[in-house]
């Protein structure tokens, strides 16, 4: 997943300059047109002015209540691991027949006491997943569990997937997943810091925090199965909020260095107007794509999905009420950002230039 995943991202910026940029000169050349034409789509009018900033007293509040119960939850709850983490074997079949009779597979696996046997559905009336959990410390008996699965029902049940792991394999999964997650947020922290500076630095991590821990704690709540496709979605979620973040923050070091003498929390408001179109399309476009996938993907991919879902609206909410209101905090001031004492008439000349049309002429 994650190599597909970066391997899509940097073919994506490699069509971008590439391909986008020639199709629009051959555009360009053959057309010749004095400008361009259309406007952008925007979903906010450009006059629009949310005080986003007078609402930080309701939203650190009501955030970090969310972060106490998650937290609490999953020490009280726990998560539904799955057997990545558990150890245990996973068995997909699908009936020979028209449909599939749970209750006398739960029977004739029963009389194998393998202990923990759980069957369900999955998917149609025809196909069943069974769950038995870890037998003991020895790694090779999970492979006498599904030997002995497969003898008792191979004669009425296709065997379409089996998953076996064993408890050391369980154990190394779990904490080499907590450390991915944790390397993450590091390298998150060292990414912004360079960037930007240290109270950027911080608020991304905060708010990048505030997203696993709400999604790990949404896992607690609906008791949806955790597994290693778990850690893939917030490893995932970590990404979406962290760049939605950064477009945030590079609104405000523009603005900034733009806007010397206005108040910050004024400041930090018109940011997030100036980029709220563009936060408004990124999350739509890809909420479509995530519910596409979530109704059409299968119960496999459900929880990845949902997770997913789930972590967007909230990555959307903490890059506009924790990332942004948190500089507040940490007293961020003009001075302090990185290149605020360049050339000003050299920023407004270019700041000037971008809102003018294109002319080709």
């Amino acid at each position: 997943f994650a190599v597909t995943l970066a391997i899509g991202i940097v073919t994506t910026v490699f069509t971008a300059y590439t391909f986008t940029r020639l199709m629009m000169a051959f555009w360009v050349k053959w057309k010749r047109p004095k400008e361009l034409p259309g406007r952008a789509v925007s979903f906010v009018p450009d006059s629009t002015n949310i005080r986003f900033m007078k609402h930080r007293r309701f939203s650190f509040p009501a955030s970090g209540l969310a972060m106490i119960a998650s937290i609490v939850l999953f020490f009280a709850v726990s998560l539904n691991f799955g057997i990545d983490f558990k150890g245990g074997t996973l068995v997909e079949l699908q009936a020979k027949q028209e449909t599939a009779d749970i209750s006398d597979v739960r029977s004739r696996l029963g009389e194998l006491e393998l202990g923990d046997v759980q069957v369900q559905e999955f998917g149609s009336p025809r196909e069943i997943l069974v769950r038995v959990e870890s037998q003991g410390t020895v790694d090779n008996a999970e492979q006498s569990v599904e030997t002995l699965v497969r003898q008792t029902l191979e004669e009425d049940y296709e065997f379409r997937r089996v998953e076996v792991v064993g408890p050391t394999v369980s154990g190394e999964l779990a904490q080499t997943g907590t450390l991915a997650v944790i390397a993450a947020l590091l390298a998150i922290m060292i990414y912004i810091w360079f960037r930007f500076e240290w109270q950027f630095a911080v608020g991304a991590v905060i708010a990048t925090l505030h997203d696993v821990i709400l999604t790990i704690g949404m896992f607690a709540v609906l008791q949806l199965e955790f597994s290693l496709s778990s850690i893939a979605a917030v490893l995932t979620i970590v990404g979406y909020s962290l760049n939605d973040t950064v477009v945030v923050y590079d609104r405000i070091r523009e603005n900034l260095r733009k806007y010397k003498k206005m108040p910050v929390p004024q400041l930090l408001d018109l940011s997030i107007n100036n980029t709220l179109s563009r936060t408004i399309l990124t999350s739509l476009t890809t909420l479509v794509a995530l519910l596409a996938l979530y109704f059409l993907g299968g119960e496999v991919l459900a929880p990845f999905t949902f997770a997913m879902i789930f972590g967007v609206i909230v990555g959307t909410y903490s890059s506009i009420f924790i990332a942004a209101p948190i500089l507040i905090l940490f007293k961020l001031r003009p001075g302090q950002v990185a290149g605020v004492d360049k050339d000003e008439a050299e920023a407004e000349k270019a700041a000037t230039a971008a809102t003018q049309p294109v002319n080709f002429g």
